[in-house]
């Protein structure tokens, strides 16, 4: 086993330490994530890692140990890589084995050259995802993170420790400095070495990529590049993910944990502009990949870093201030704490909203059971468990629905606030649809995480003209609210995607969109006597989240009678807004 390493600052130093007591037996691979794992169990070992959610990206080392908490936004095409090749030096002849994994630029040291036609060269697949940070993410998560990161960074080429912690918000100096890169660029020539690619006399270059489709093509930085977050105003680093490992355990949308080892090699924009010239000379019928497709797949480094994985960790929360995992047995100790405990913090909560809600009690004890909500499974078709509420009465034109949600934003780890204006309706994209020409997933404001607080604020809305994109978007919400998925648009078909986002809709009267109580007054229009199914299951699902937010989780008789005294509470009031104004429900 290597000793002697910095796991943190030189990790293929230990890649390459246990590939060269194995060679080419795959048992190195496995050695090498168990190595990592076992040193994230150390005490305390994750907080010591640099995380690109919190360091800006130049103040990290290349080819360092980092992790990153993201979405995954779109997964690219499988791509070939060189898992293992051959060098010869071209004084001794000597042979020298090389491994691929973990680096986007193959390694070829002083008088080495790449051997093509060795028969220990090895090609192998890896998935490559793109992740964007969590769309949402409240302000809350993101400083308790940064809090609990013990890892010492400063602004230089090495990592060398320094109790220094900034984040991508408070970070000011972000501009790519193109003629800085340029002259670094220049030097790296010069002196014959850049990263972990070196060579003799004139720079001779491969990258492990051995996909013939794979050309790069350099980014016009006079445009801004779309870093595609599905919200706008999103800050951070949007990072290529290259996965070796069980690639098929994920899937768009879920967040992850991401250990890995960092690529931002100069060389990479070097090769951007040597394949664009390269790719120009090519018969066009033997490129299959399209000058936009190649811009967006190989951004430069600078913008869009890449992660090699070791270690990748789906993740059911992303909040801080739980266990990473509450189905452990070492997190028992802590729910059940918790749960002991919620019955006082539950009232505390009870009288605050009530406050925020201008002492309506009633509005704050559902608010409760809506943020506690979750779908937590599906029959055929529908969603148990989701519940969505629209807050009517609410004042127009006033600050009031602003400052419930930021109440909201202070309660729940991912939030956005949709203002539901005609021009936001008819303008802004709310579906995620297919660009075959760039082959990707081009975001929208839908493509959301589970667990996702989605506040609809109808109170904005004024007299206009829905247009074409305006009816699909309202249709969207629509069939998120009632079915909680989201159909993508990719051109030829739609493909449903189930989500799991709580709908909160503040409005002046009746809702547009068909919250809860919209369904019960329908139901109950021509026999107010009667039960349906769809009673039942509002009531089971209120009666479910009350005992939920009092720490149980049987029901009781008690919680049952209550729940069937809230939603009794709900329909008077509803029929007497009804009464007052037909439009309101």
């Amino acid at each position: 086993m290597p000793c002697g390493e910095d796991w943190l600052s030189h990790p293929l130093g230990i890649v390459q330490g246990f590939f060269a007591q194995n060679g080419v037996n795959p048992d190195w691979e496995k050695k090498v994530i168990e190595y990592f794992k076992e040193k994230l169990k150390e005490n305390n070992a994750p907080k010591w890692v640099p995380s690109l959610n919190e360091v800006p990206l130049h103040y990290l080392k290349p080819n360092s140990f980092v992790k990153f908490r993201c979405m995954i936004q779109d997964m690219f095409d499988p791509e070939f890589y060189m898992g293992v090749y051959e060098t010869v030096n071209q004084n001794t002849k000597a042979h020298v084995l090389h491994f691929g994994k973990y680096r986007d630029v193959a390694e070829c040291g002083p008088q080495q050259e790449l051997d093509l036609n060795s028969p220990r060269n090895t090609t192998l697949e890896r998935q490559t995802f793109y992740c964007v940070p969590v769309p949402g993410e409240s302000t809350w998560v993101k400083e308790a993170y940064v809090n609990a990161n013990q890892a010492r960074v400063s602004p230089s080429t090495s990592y060398t420790p320094s109790r220094h912690k900034r984040s991508y918000e408070d970070d000011d100096d972000m501009d790519l400095q193109p003629n800085k890169q340029k002259d670094q660029h220049a030097g790296a020539r010069q002196a014959g070495s850049v990263g972990g690619l070196q060579w003799c006399g004139e720079p001779k270059r491969l990258e492990t990529e051995a996909s013939t489709g794979q050309q790069l093509n350099s980014l016009n930085l006079s445009s801004p590049f779309d870093l595609n977050f599905p919200l706008p105003g999103e800050k951070g680093p949007a990072c290529l993910v290259k996965v070796y490992e069980d690639w098929d355990c994920f899937k768009v949308n879920d967040i992850l944990e991401l250990y890995g080892i960092l690529s931002v090699d100069p060389v990479l924009s070097i090769l951007n502009n040597d394949e664009r010239d390269a790719s120009a000379l090519l018969d066009p019928m033997e490129c299959t990949d399209t000058a936009e497709e190649q811009r967006v797949h190989s951004p430069p480094a600078s913008l869009v870093p890449r992660i090699h994985v070791i270690l990748a960790q789906k993740l059911q929360h992303i909040n801080p201030l739980l266990p990473a995992c509450l189905n452990k047995e070492e997190s028992k100790t802590f729910v059940s704490s918790f749960m002991s405990e919620l019955s006082p913090v539950r009232a505390e909560l009870l009288g605050f909203l009530t406050h925020a809600l201008l002492g309506d009690s009633l509005a704050a004890e559902y608010l409760i059971l809506h943020l506690i909500s979750t779908v937590y499974t599906r029959r055929d078709v529908l969603p148990l468990g989701k519940f969505t509420v629209n807050l009517s009465g609410c004042p127009r034109n006033s600050t009031f629905t602003e400052h419930l949600y930021r109440i909201i934003q202070h309660l729940v780890p991912a939030s956005f606030r949709l203002q539901m204006t005609i021009e936001n309706m008819n303008h802004l994209k709310f579906i995620p649809h297919k660009d075959y020409t760039a082959n990707r997933l081009v975001s929208g404001l839908l493509q959301l995480p589970s667990n996702t607080s989605l506040v609809i604020d109808e109170t904005l809305l004024e007299q206009g003209q829905l247009d074409t994109p305006g009816v699909h978007n309202v249709t969207a919400l629509s069939n998120l609210i009632t079915w909680q998925k989201v159909d993508y648009d990719f051109s030829y078909h739609q493909m449903e995607f189930p989500c799991n986002i709580n709908v909160f809709i503040t409005s002046e009267g009746r809702s547009l969109l068909p919250a809860v109580e919209d369904d019960f007054v329908e139901m109950r229009k021509n026999d107010p006597q009667s039960i349906t199914a769809d009673d039942l299951h509002q009531l089971l699902v209120v009666a479910r989240c009350l005992s939920l937010s009092a720490g149980q989780t049987t029901l009781s008789r008690e919680r049952w009678l209550r729940a069937k005294q809230l939603e009794s509470l709900r329909r008077t009031r509803l029929q007497q807004q009804k009464c007052v104004n037909g439009n309101e429900l």
